[in-house]
């Protein structure tokens, strides 16, 4: 039988053991820049001895390399919120538009998928509705990577498409509208009071493609929190009994976050300075018609091309949104 504080030491342990990891990364990332910087210079000084033209591709491809790596680098400092290195669960919903809001949701589910495999990151859908007639209702999948949250972060709010829909016999230009929530997996239990009594707990059949086990018994759990409404929900684990553990620690994490922003909230009041992104609000277009352009009306980041966004190209407007926070979050109508 273990002694009591067991646990406690053990996940505190494994947090200190995975801080460990992010600081040596961290260190070995830069002194790998610090021998790529190196080898630039050298290569240059060699082209010049020799007058040899030949190596400017070369130079112009490593140079294009080490800026790459030293953004990332970079950004990686301005990831400085207490869960920024956590895997993240992000949550789509299809808002009201019916099969073509259904068909946007699809779009970012595949984005971000996208988004994540460039990175290297693992995903697994935790929650998955087939819209009626074509594409996504809601979607739920976690992303496992360092400092995953952190950058996915950048993306919670509502997601607006503009295009010619094709699923209008007429060629109407039509707006879509997908809410994203993101969340970090906290794997340690908070200590967030719940009355059970302010819950209503529903179990289900899994809706996903499976196995023997999945879609055959009512394995999946929605937990809906009363006095919020927040709902969670989780189907992917083989018992009910995982998919609710997995469904409380979600619930437990974002009455959490929704008292952090309470908190700030309160404190922007007093300031006078309400700069808080608020849930459910607009944070960025996709126009495909009548022009093509991808705005986040944050930061004010803009891209053309919009195929390459889509196909998971985000990285430019998560890097703007930290610089956006790490300067406090200006007004975005300072920048209009």
């Amino acid at each position: 039988m273990e002694e009591p504080g067991f646990w406690d030491d053990a996940e505190k342990s494994a947090r200190l053991v995975k801080e460990a990891k992010n600081l040596k990364d961290t260190v070995e990332g830069f002194q790998k820049l610090e021998t790529a910087y190196e080898e630039i210079g050298l290569l240059i000084e060699m082209g010049n001895e020799e007058n040899d033209a030949s190596v400017i591709p070369e130079i112009q491809q490593m140079m294009d390399e080490f800026s790459e790596k030293l953004e990332n680098l970079r950004l990686a400092t301005l990831l400085t919120g207490e869960y920024d290195n956590c895997n993240a669960i992000l949550r789509l919903n299809a808002g009201a538009g019916g099969t073509e809001s259904c068909d946007w949701c699809s779009m970012l589910y595949r984005m971000y998928c996208r988004w994540a495999d460039k990175h290297g990151f693992e995903t697994e859908v935790l929650d998955f509705l087939d819209g009626d007639e074509a594409g996504i209702k809601s979607v739920a999948i976690q992303i496992n990577g360092s400092n995953a949250f952190g950058y996915l972060k950048s993306e919670r709010g509502v997601h607006r498409l503009v295009r010619i829909s094709p699923f209008n016999a007429a060629g109407k230009r039509q707006t879509s509208f997908v809410s994203c929530d993101v969340m970090p997996d906290i794997e340690e239990d908070l200590d967030v009071e719940i009355n059970m009594d302010d819950l209503r707990i529903d179990t289900y059949r899994s809706s996903g493609a499976g196995g023997q086990h999945i879609n055959k018994t009512s394995s999946a759990i929605r937990i809906t929190h009363i006095p919020t409404g927040i709902v969670v929900t989780c189907q992917n684990e083989r018992s009910q009994f995982q998919n609710k553990d997995k469904a409380m620690q979600m619930l437990k994490t974002k009455l959490m976050m929704l008292k952090q922003q309470e908190n700030a909230e309160k404190i922007s009041d007093i300031r006078g300075d309400v700069k808080e992104i608020g849930w459910g609000n607009q944070i960025r277009s996709y126009v495909l018609q009548p022009y093509t352009m991808v705005k986040d009306h944050r930061t004010g980041e803009e891209s053309g091309n919009v195929s390459s966004v889509l196909d998971g190209g985000i990285d430019p407007f998560v890097s703007a949104y930290l610089k956006w926070l790490s300067l406090g979050c200006p007004d975005k109508h300072a920048q209009d």
